[in-house]
């Protein structure tokens, strides 16, 4: 090859002018992100000037097979460009040797790592040695298939990288600080390393409902030894307790590093973690929870628990449950594979808790045909249905597992699931009721038409119980100060016109979010004399002593289950109702600056009290703050009742932008206490 014959000298992608019109500006990765059905600009400096006869292109390839996925482009001024075609390769501008080349992507572009080659005649090809590129989703083209029209809603589900996971009770609900972290070092690669450990062909990269699928499936361990192993056991000591995560990127990090499923996940952490991902791809995606959550074992959309004589629920026999929340995904996107009318969210969960098509994998299933019962509808959305529709079946078991077993129905919850599903709010720290998306309000016409349409489908022939002339109800507050007395009212109306007698029973247990009982700390049995027409309540309180010596049996977060059964004494009737009571816990005080510039040092201090009137054991704070520090644990060791620990963090910024750090105080009595304060760094 003779000196006057052409060459590359450099190419430049001119990474920040790129990211900054692909919005991927805040990815903490070497290498060009760029989204697809958008051009982007790379300057290719040659040895010489072009001349006419001069014929230049460009191979663009993705995967471990770039010969099968390999897009040649000869480069043409961009003057003389004809229609272009889905993927187009322009020279946009000449100067001297140097030359500026737009790339345009097909809007169903395979989403992956590019590699990145200019070749000129038959022999000579050049490749820096960084010359690779990577291809994500694009909610902001209109011929993508996640498309999301709203910029204020683009903001929110791909580009904010912080947030809440809502969790509690139906009665109190808290909002959980998260950071999600799509843009944190090594984040995007284990996002692609993922779909490759799934064995997603590069075709299938294309559609967003099969990327959705595969990684609600690869996220947690069960199959493919995915990112998170779940563990709902209480028992944590090989690894680390799922209420002690504060964030996802370190998580998806530490899988990445080792290449092994971290330990341990509950569904909140795979929610979580599957939004990361999703936002990370370029795929909009919120988390979502669902309060009275149904796990429908058997498929017939009831929930059927069974309780003994003294109102315990009876784990060996019960198989269905109701959590006291669940918390999965939606996911937006366009439906090609589904008749018209299925676009736009869609639930995906990647909590392993019912096998789908032989894999644990769940979604994703468009939320308009779980609200209008479409049961048959792929993919899992009967389970779906069922987890916010399904009826709650209550029933006494006398004598188990003996040859005098009696099985009685005691009472059909038919609105009893499916309560105050929520996400965190468009552009607002705050949360926002999506149960209208989900279901219709209880008790309308069109719920009662969506549920016949389920019932043809699902329901057995269950015979209704007669109506009681006793109702049970609760008076209770919300919730209750750790350390503190629970009290609480049994309220018994009578409703018809004579007095009755009634055998009352209640048990209360201490169990964990999905219905896990760990012990019962109060048990009552009291005759009481209901006046016709009136309405008796029987006070209850649980002492602090009752409960406290039983929170380090599990390091999750916990309530108190109450149930009560009463046998009317005049009619041998029995029926039952329940509640849950969850705790408050004490503060932790953050103190750092509203302000901060990059590149200067900051201090935050992280205060706390211990007042619930026990020692909190192995006592240890958790601290993460995106674009600030990783995440940090302080062990403080044993805190006596009283006590106050204080620590603190220094950190310099190397990024601008809105900031915000979580803390999160755990020990062996309680895990349930975080804080989170925001920085703005100029």
């Amino acid at each position: 090859m003779s000196k006057s014959d052409l060459k590359v000298s450099r190419i430049d992608f001119l990474e920040k002018h790129n990211a900054s019109l692909h919005h991927t500006s805040e990815y903490v990765n070497s290498g060009l992100i760029v989204r697809r059905g958008q051009a982007f600009t790379v300057r290719v400096t040659l040895s010489r000037e072009l001349c006419p006869q001069d014929r230049l292109f460009l191979q663009l390839a993705v995967g471990s097979q770039p010969l099968q996925s390999r897009e040649s482009l000869l480069l043409i001024p961009l003057s003389q460009s004809q229609e272009p075609s889905r993927w187009r390769a322009n020279i946009a501008r000449i100067s001297g040797p140097e030359i500026e080349v737009e790339v345009k992507l097909a809007p169903n572009a395979i989403v992956g790592k590019y590699s990145f080659k200019v070749k000129i005649g038959e022999d000579y090809t050049y490749e820096t040695e960084n010359g690779h590129f990577y291809v994500l989703f694009n909610p902001w083209c209109e011929d993508d298939d996640v498309h999301l029209p709203e910029e204020d809603a683009r903001q929110e589900y791909v580009l904010k990288d912080t947030g809440y996971i809502y969790t509690g009770s139906v009665n109190d609900i808290t909002g959980k600080p998260w950071n999600f972290g799509q843009f944190e070092r090594n984040v995007l690669d284990c996002c692609l390393y993922l779909l490759d450990k799934k064995g997603l062909k590069q075709s299938a990269r294309r559609e967003p409902v099969r990327v959705a699928r595969a990684m609600s499936a690869v996220v947690n361990s069960n199959d493919e030894n995915g990112v998170l192993y779940g563990n709902w056991s209480g028992n944590y000591a090989d690894g680390t307790p799922p209420v002690y995560w504060t964030g996802s990127s370190a998580i998806l990090q530490q899988y990445y590093e080792s290449r092994e499923p971290v330990r341990y996940g509950q569904c909140w952490v795979f929610s979580g973690v599957l939004t990361t991902v999703m936002r990370c791809l370029g795929i909009p995606s919120r988390s979502v929870t669902n309060f009275c959550s149904a796990h429908d074992t058997e498929g017939n959309l009831t929930i059927d628990i069974y309780l003994n004589q003294k109102g315990e629920k009876l784990n060996d026999i019960t198989t269905d449950s109701v959590w006291n929340f669940h918390v999965w995904n939606d996911v937006w996107m366009k439906r090609p594979d589904l008749p018209e009318g299925y676009d736009g969210w869609q639930a995906l969960d990647a909590t392993p808790q019912e096998e789908s098509e032989g894999i644990f994998q769940c979604g994703p299933s468009p939320l308009s045909a779980i609200k209008k019962g479409e049961v048959y509808l792929a993919y899992d959305t009967k389970f779906i249905f069922a987890e916010v529709n399904a009826d709650r079946i209550i029933w006494l078991v006398e004598n188990p597992k003996t040859d005098q077993q009696k099985t009685t129905r005691l009472r059909a919850h038919y609105s009893a699931v499916g309560k105050n599903i929520s996400t965190k709010a468009l552009g607002k720290d705050e949360r926002q009721d999506i149960t209208e998306l989900y279901k219709f309000p209880e008790g309308t016409p069109e719920e009662r038409k969506v549920m016949e349409r389920a019932s043809a489908v699902c329901f057995p022939d269950v015979p209704i119980p007669t109506p009681q002339s006793i109702q049970l109800g609760f008076e209770s507050d919300k919730s209750f100060l750790l350390g503190s007395p629970i009290t609480f009212q049994i309220s018994l109306s009578n409703n018809s016109s004579q007095s009755q007698a009634v055998a009352l029973t209640a048990a209360c247990q201490l169990q964990t979010y999905n219905g896990k009982t760990l012990a019962t700390i109060k048990a009552l049995k009291q005759e009481v004399t209901v006046m016709a027409n009136a309405c008796t309540s029987v006070p209850v309180v649980i002492e602090a002593s009752d409960y406290l010596q039983h929170l380090s049996m599990a390091s999750d977060d916990l309530l108190v289950r109450v149930t009560a059964v009463g046998e009317n004494k005049d009619s041998n009737s029995v029926f039952a109702d329940d509640t849950t009571l969850s705790f408050k816990y004490p503060p932790i005080t953050v103190d750092m600056p509203a302000t901060a510039k990059t590149g200067e040092p900051f201090t935050c201090t992280f205060t706390f009290k211990n007042n619930i009137g026990v020692v909190m054991e192995s006592c240890k704070l958790h601290v993460e703050g995106l674009g600030l520090f990783r995440l940090e644990t302080f062990d403080q060791g044993n805190v006596r009742a009283g006590g106050i620990f204080r620590s603190k963090i220094i950190c310099t910024p190397d990024r601008r932008g809105e900031r915000k750090i979580i803390a999160k105080i755990t020990s062996d009595q309680i895990s349930g206490i975080s804080a989170e304060r925001s920085i703005t760094i100029i």
